[in-house]
């Protein structure tokens, strides 16, 4: 009878047959053994009943639970494989996941399964391939993947195992957090690790839990007897041994080999300022023979045998030695870079690298490490070469070498430094960019509402009269006010272009006339042009705004150096994608460009200030000087921002004299080639004389400043208009949906609650051939790109009456009969 979930009969028979037997023979060897028949059958009768119950309980067993504990017990392998900051994984044939630990569920969750991960496509398959190799050859790697998400990536491997070859172990760490110590391992087993073997010494890359991930050829073949045995994976202790003297071997060679004297470098806690702790990090560890002479220093403080310190000059990382007292004994040239010592000897002790305030704190550190027991740390120190940002010095007792007693670690951040510097001076101009923007904005409401008044005033008044002049000064100071906020707006990116193909020499031609007079005449102009330019697609007008405000800046630091005649070169040249590529620029993209080079002698930039030259309202001149930007600190932004907004790109620098010594200021500016045809402007309206419109007309006002809104309305009243006004959004939408029947929408752009354009496109629902005229401080292109409808016109703050009443019959005169 077969019974769904029971044990079948063969399978009952078949081990009760068995344990028969085994039974019969047990007992004969007991009553053999004994010699009393007495014993023999109540051992047999035990043995029976146990068997009958071990059957009893088998017969109710469940299949789907015999099979379950057929299965292996996966939460023990779960236990084993914890490791922090590594995920692990383990996958069948089927590529479905059986069993992961902690990180990696935490990282990639239990719904995705190597190689089906959420990374990029790239990734995916790179995935695939090392599944692939790993399934065929035992072993697959994958060096780099990036998340689908673009923010975080790692790398992979994955080995088969097994007692069938049918599972696949995935090991995936964060790209990124150990690259030195996967540098290191990249050596260890190359050709510097077959260097190092042959000169007797063995290295090997250690996680922080002990876990080896690289090892030298010598080391391989003193550990297991295999010279490429890469050992990853297993615990480092296990293949050291130490005797009664604490002296340490290799546990396969046991006292039969030398003793050896073991290093510790860590390979992470440099350069962070301080807060990766060293425990936490993986280490470089060198096991050097103690029989060869190693570490026998002479009294001078010099190695008596170079070995050791030839080992310290050919790695890339910046180590030192010093004795129990701090002195120092070597240092290799990495070191002296990361310490910005360059070709000067080395102090007597670490702590004359640091600034005064961390002599102390950095000697005892040096002492007690020197002094105490075999340990290894790190502590937070300024570097007297740069003491703006701190860095983190290793530090590692060592015993057995003479004299030497501690290993300093220290890493070349420089290359680091510069670029966050240049990470943060980016995000710092964005922001100021915005901030100049959203003031120039809100400030050209408040010229709009003055010079409004003004011209109203104005109207009233004729000259001759006693308020007549006191108004035009008023107006004269607006309008100055005005082109501030202009230069706010080319700085923030935000004023309106209107771009055209041109040659650079054409433009510089243009304005040579006007620069010989602003630079007077004990200052020489020179112009030189380059051969085969290509075109640039720019403003001219604003283009002559950047070449006029680089030669006033340089008229300007001429004369403060005082005395003798000045010179400002100016000169265009041709520069291919090519240069760009040996140039190594890390900011330029490889193009061709057209250059324009502005050049003095009048002493160059300060370093001090080499980096805020560009920043908005930063200026050395004094007040009041400066030409016409009067040393307000807006030139040289001005430019910035023009070439920015045009997609160029603006360097500053000094170019050295004779003597070395900075003789002047250089400004460098790329406008990328333009190929192809001039775009059209988005719907350009053709300019349409006023007096096509006889007047009259019905229109709706948006605005939400009060002050704005009255002199628009008091304009347009005067032009012949009929106006209806609407302090917001909602207001204005109501006005129309309420039956209001209007010719023309004028309206603000940035309004409180419903905006100018939420506005714009609810009331082309309802009367699709409605007009806008927006006005707005910000630039037309952008407007443009943000709004996109037909029939919209463009009105930018500040404006007067006669502005407004002719932009407005213009766009009334352009409306179908």
């Amino acid at each position: 009878m077969n019974l769904a979930g029971s044990v079948s009969a063969r399978d009952r028979v078949l081990p009760l047959a068995v344990a028969g037997g085994a039974l019969a023979i047990t007992g004969g060897l007991l009553w053999w053994i004994s010699g009393s028949a007495v014993t023999a059958l109540a051992y047999a009768g035990a043995i029976a009943v146990l068997a009958g119950l071990a059957l009893a309980g088998l017969r109710l067993l469940p299949a789907g639970r015999a099979e379950i504990a057929a299965q292996p017990d996966w939460s023990v392998t779960v236990e084993a494989i914890e490791r922090e900051g590594e995920a692990l994984a383990v996958t069948d044939r089927a590529n479905r996941l059986v069993c992961a630990n902690s990180a990696y569920r935490d990282w990639f969750g239990t719904s995705h399964a190597p190689p089906n991960l959420p990374v990029d496509r790239p990734s995916l398959e790179a995935l695939a391939r090392a599944a692939r190799e790993a399934w065929r050859d035992g072993t697959g790697k994958v060096e780099r993947l990036v998340a689908a998400t673009g923010s975080g990536g790692w790398s992979a491997s994955a080995s088969r195992a097994g007692r069938g070859d049918d599972y696949l172990v995935w090991r995936l760490q964060p790209h990124g957090q150990d690259n030195l110590s996967e540098a290191v391992s990249g050596w260890l087993g190359g050709v510097f690790g077959l260097l190092l073997s042959r000169s007797g010494i063995e290295a090997a890359t250690v996680s922080a839990d002990g876990i080896i991930g690289a090892v030298t050829p010598g080391f391989g073949e003193r550990a297991v007897g295999d010279a490429s045995a890469t050992l990853a994976g297993q615990e480092f202790v296990t293949h050291l041994r130490t005797d009664d003297r604490d002296r340490i071997y290799f546990a396969r060679e046991g006292r039969r080999g030398a003793p050896q004297t073991l290093l510790q470098v860590p390979l992470g806690g440099a350069g962070d300022g301080g807060k990766s702790a060293a425990d936490d990090a993986p280490s470089l560890m060198l096991l050097v023979d103690s029989g060869v002479g190693i570490g026998s220093w002479d009294g001078g403080g010099q190695a008596a045998t170079p070995q050791l310190e030839s080992l310290l000059e050919a790695l890339p990382l910046g180590l030192a030695m010093t004795d129990r007292d701090g002195r120092f004994l070597f240092a290799n040239p990495p070191f002296k870079r990361a310490a910005g010592l360059g070709e000067k000897d080395l102090p007597q002790y670490p702590s004359d690298l640091v600034v005064r305030e961390d002599k102390g704190a950095l000697a005892d550190a040096v002492r007690r490490y020197g002094k105490g027991s075999a340990a290894s740390g790190d502590v937070a120190v300024r570097l007297r070469a740069n003491p703006e940002e701190p860095a983190s010095l290793g530090l590692a007792g060592v015993r057995g070498l003479g004299e030497a007693a501690v290993l300093l670690s220290l890493v070349d951040s420089s290359e680091e430094t510069r670029l966050k510097r240049q990470v943060a001076q980016a995000t710092k101009m964005q922001a100021v960019g915005q901030l100049a923007g959203g003031v120039a904005h809100d400030f050209n409401n408040v010229l709009t509402a003055i010079l409004g008044y003004c011209d109203l005033m104005l109207l009233r008044h004729t000259p001759g009269d006693s308020d007549y002049d006191d108004i035009q000064q008023i107006r004269a100071n607006t309008n100055r006010a005005a082109s501030l906020t202009r230069q706010l707006l080319a700085f923030s990116r935000q004023q309106t272009l209107r771009p055209e193909v041109l040659q650079l020499p054409d433009v510089v031609s243009e304005v040579s006339q006007l620069l010989k007079r602003l630079l007077g005449e004990k200052i020489e102009l020179r112009v030189r042009h380059d051969r085969d330019l290509g075109p640039v697609r720019a403003d001219p007008q604003q283009l002559e705004q950047v070449i006029v405000n680089l030669a006033v800046n340089a008229r300007d630091a001429i004369h403060s150096r005082g005395g003798g005649k000045g010179r400002v070169v100016l000169s265009t040249r041709r520069v291919t994608a090519g240069d760009i590529r040996k140039q190594a620029n890390d900011i330029l993209p490889p193009d061709d460009y057209t250059v324009l080079v502005v050049q003095d002698n009048g002493g160059g930039i300060p370093p001090e200030a080499i980096g805020k030259i560009f920043e908005p309202f930063f200026t050395t001149k004094e007040q009041g000087k400066g030409g016409s930007m009067g040393g307000t600190g807006l030139g040289l932004s001005t430019v910035y921002g023009i070439v920015k907004q045009s997609g160029g790109f603006i360097f500053a620098d000094n170019v050295a004299g004779p003597g070395g010594a900075a003789e002047g200021a250089r400004f460098t500016v790329y406008l990328p080639v333009h190929r192809g045809p001039v775009a059209a402007p988005a719907r350009s309206e053709p300019e349409r004389p006023t007096s096509d419109w006889s007047g009259g007309g019905r229109i709706l006002l948006v605005e939400d400043e009060d002050m704005v809104r009255a002199v628009a309305e008091r304009a347009l009243v005067r032009a012949g208009f009929t106006v209806v006004t609407a302090s917001d959004g909602e207001e204005g939408l109501a006005a129309v949906a309420n039956g209001g029947a209007f010719d023309l929408v004028v309206s603000d752009v940035v309004m409180p609650g419903m905006d100018g354009p939420a506005m714009a496109r609810a009331i082309r629902k309802v009367r699709p051939d409605l007009p806008f005229l927006f006005m707005s401080g910000y630039a037309e292109a952008q407007l443009r790109d943000e709004i996109d409808m037909e029939n919209m016109h463009f009105l930018a703050k500040p404006f007067n009456v006669q502005q407004i009443g002719e932009k407005v019959a213009m766009v009334m005169a352009g409306r179908p009969k």
